[in-house]
């Protein structure tokens, strides 16, 4: 028997989604056995500052890549908007399951949807992309800073710190915390994260036999829509700095509809388009051509210099 090592997060989330992909490919594999390698990261260490100003996403991810490069572990589980769209080098993103709900949620403590909530009301999120988009409905909103685990943020918000927050509601679901949800915000409303609702699991391009396994439990049509989002990403270099959103969905005509999202980091002015295609990757970096010629080149130049700036 095969024992896997399965480096994953320490947070209640974080478990809950590496238990579940353990106990998937378990039945998949009687003859692997699992153990967890618990990793604490940066980004799960400093709280006191927004992640676009710490060092955004990649926080979560690098140095759980540097124990798979270094052999300690063989798969890690994460929530693939936390994933850089460059990996480390001689590793994989060889498992895509199915997707849970890309939608953001919002909870309000007095159960208030956000067209609801009174004038100049306190909204909790330290994601860029929500903000602005938050923003674009309601100018009046005041947004304040929102970090660390999920459980600790409802906390805040059922304490009345704020009179909403907004959260990604597939970990909502994921912990069975549906009933904390106020309202679904449609993806139109406010367009979700790249690969939000998406698990990644990476593994070492070297070990075929865990790669082989992670592909062939591989969703396809989760995998297409991870691939569109993602080259979106890549094309425009985007990160934690710049609010930026992709989404696409899968029709069973085999296309695929994506929308991409580009904003000025202060928030006063973004783009917006959508294409349809069949190519995942061919329709990504043709959005982001597009969003580009739009203007979104100019909020990214702003975003790097902001970040070099705040360095």
């Amino acid at each position: 028997m095969r024992r896997i090592r399965v480096a994953s997060r320490t947070s209640q989330l974080a478990m809950t989604q590496t238990k579940w992909v353990i106990e998937a490919l378990r039945a998949r594999r009687s003859d692997w056995s699992f153990e967890i390698v618990p990793i604490t990261t940066k980004g799960d260490k400093v709280l006191n500052v927004t992640l676009s100003k710490v060092g955004g996403k990649g926080l979560f991810v690098s140095e759980i890549e540097d124990v798979l490069t270094q052999n300690q572990a063989d798969l890690a589980v994460h929530s693939l908007k936390d994933v850089p769209y460059e990996l480390a080098e001689g590793l994989a993103l060889a498992g895509i399951p199915a997707g849970e709900d890309p939608r953001d949620a919002l909870i309000s403590h007095r159960g208030l949807t956000l067209m609801e909530l009174p004038q100049g009301a306190v909204v909790g999120t330290s994601s860029l992309r929500r903000a602005v988009q938050l923003r674009s409905q309601r100018p009046d909103l005041k947004i304040e800073p929102l970090r660390g685990n999920i459980d600790s943020r409802l906390r805040r918000a059922e304490a009345g710190e704020f009179d909403a927050i907004v959260l990604a509601a597939a970990g909502l679901l994921r912990m069975g915390w549906a009933d904390k949800v106020t309202e679904y915000l449609s993806t139109d409303a406010c367009v979700p994260a790249v690969g939000q609702g998406i698990l990644g699991v990476e593994c070492r391009n070297l070990d075929e036999e865990v790669r082989a396994e992670l592909e062939a439990w591989t969703d396809a049509a989760t995998l297409r829509r991870a691939r569109a989002e993602r080259a979106l990403l890549k094309k425009l270099q985007g990160s934690c700095q710049v609010p930026l959103a992709g989404y696409a969905e899968t029709r069973q005509d085999d296309s695929i509809v994506l929308t991409g999202l580009v904003a000025n980091p202060v928030g006063d002015g973004m783009v917006r388009n959508q294409l349809t295609g069949t190519d995942p990757e061919q329709l990504g970096y043709e959005l982001a051509n597009n969003l580009l010629d739009l203007g979104a080149d100019e909020y990214l130049a702003a975003a790097k210099r902001d970040a070099r700036e705040g360095e």
